[in-house]
């Protein structure tokens, strides 16, 4: 019980402070009173509604930036076009070097907004430049799509206009872009395929040759005369216009196969002819072969049963 007491007792003596600490306390608390009777709050008022003044026109000021910006830009860019015009620069180029100055005039732009706000644009660009190793480490993909965009221009594959295929891809190229190249499909499906996949693949351009050669492969009956069925189609091909006649068109006997002949029937055009006099001459071998004695046989099979 006693050590209970004593206990008690001690603990009320650490809760009650001595008379002069408390007396040093109120002197300090009486000096802080009289500090705060003694300021102006008329000039605190005055000088927080000047900051905010301050802010407010910084914030305005930042605004008309951007938008005198973003005006500016597009004057830039549409002075590009007009160069670009003037001096017959390719259009895959032109897609290419108008994405990436706007890119950069907005990295220009951005900056100019940060520093009218007051932001200290030197420890902005190391933490941006920071933030950017970062970035680029994530996605290092990206990066290479656009190194990709850039050898695409260099070395010239394709341009926009270009029938191509590439990683199972095919299409007409519409743009070039920083990372990806955008193909729009017969369809009208819009296909998107990344620059560093599409430079590093085996590409297939149809349009870099102004002529391209139609190759057709027809079967015809066992025991129908080969030498009728070569006259008939070359005389086809002769009278369409759109068959070249610098290097005449041929049909040879391909393969002997199961059920049929195999003719091989080749023919050169202009490369914008090729699908419709590839139809087309399908079409005519159909409906005018068989009136010349040419049949085309169905898949047969010959089964000998022997009885026993």
């Amino acid at each position: 019980m006693l050590n209970i007491l004593q206990s008690d007792t001690s603990k009320l003596q650490n809760i009650i402070l001595p008379d002069s600490v408390q007396k040093a306390q109120f002197a300090e608390t009486v000096q802080k009173l009289e500090k705060l009777s003694h300021m102006d709050y008329r000039q605190i008022l005055t000088d927080l509604a000047q900051e905010a003044g301050w802010i407010i026109l910084k914030i305005v000021l930042a605004i008309a930036i951007y938008f005198v910006g973003k005006l500016i830009i597009k004057w830039v860019i549409r002075v590009m076009d007009r160069a670009f015009t003037r001096h017959n620069v390719e259009t895959s180029l032109r897609s290419f070097l108008r994405s990436l100055v706007k890119a950069l005039l907005m990295i220009v732009l951005l900056l100019a907004i940060v520093q009218t706000l007051g932001v200290n644009t030197s420890s902005f660009l190391a933490l941006f430049a920071s933030a950017g190793l970062a970035i680029g480490m994530a996605l290092s993909g990206t990066l290479q799509n656009f190194a990709g965009g850039v050898i695409l221009l260099i070395l010239r594959p394709y341009k926009v206009g270009d029938y191509i295929e590439a990683q199972g891809q095919s299409g007409t190229v519409e743009s070039i872009g920083l990372f990806s190249t955008c193909l729009k499909t017969p369809d009208k499906q819009t296909i998107y395929v990344p620059n560093n996949t599409i430079a590093t693949s085996i590409i297939d351009n149809y349009s870099q040759s102004e002529t391209r050669r139609v190759d057709w492969i027809l079967s015809i009956s066992y025991g129908d005369d080969v030498d009728v069925a070569r006259r008939e189609i070359l005389a086809m091909l002769n009278s369409d216009k759109r068959v070249l006649t610098d290097t005449p068109p041929v049909v040879y006997v391909k393969e002997l196969a199961d059920s049929s002949v195999e003719l091989s029937v080749r023919a050169w055009c202009a490369n914008a002819d090729y699908w419709e006099l590839f139809f087309d001459m399908n079409e005519r071998m159909y409906k005018e072969l068989p009136s010349k004695g040419i049949n085309f046989p169905f898949p047969q099979m010959s089964v000998n049963i022997k009885q026993k």
